[in-house]
């Protein structure tokens, strides 16, 4: 059986779609206060071009169970993106 290797850009730019991740998934973790103002502030701009702003301001309304809601995702998207990291790289390294 022939096997591909996945090309270095593939790879690269996939891990820098899973840094941007870690990066919001940080400030959520321990920047939490200072990445709930810079959302809701974005949000409740009126001029912003979000769609569902509404919907997702709704959602923001309750501090304490954003916070929890968010975290809890956040913590089986880092279980995710890590394990699609360890996949990808050894893809990339036995190919």
């Amino acid at each position: 059986m022939a096997t591909t290797s996945l090309p270095t850009s593939f790879v690269l730019v996939f891990l820098l779609f899973s840094l941007m991740f870690f990066l919001n998934s940080y400030k959520l973790w321990f920047r939490t206060d200072q990445y709930y103002e810079e959302l809701y502030q974005s949000l409740s701009n009126p001029n912003s071009p979000y769609p569902f702003r509404d919907f997702f301001l709704k959602g923001l309304e309750n501090k304490q169970q954003w916070v929890l809601r968010q975290k809890i995702f956040s913590a089986l998207g880092l279980a995710a993106v890590l394990a699609a990291d360890v996949f990808v790289i050894a893809a990339w390294l036995n190919g």
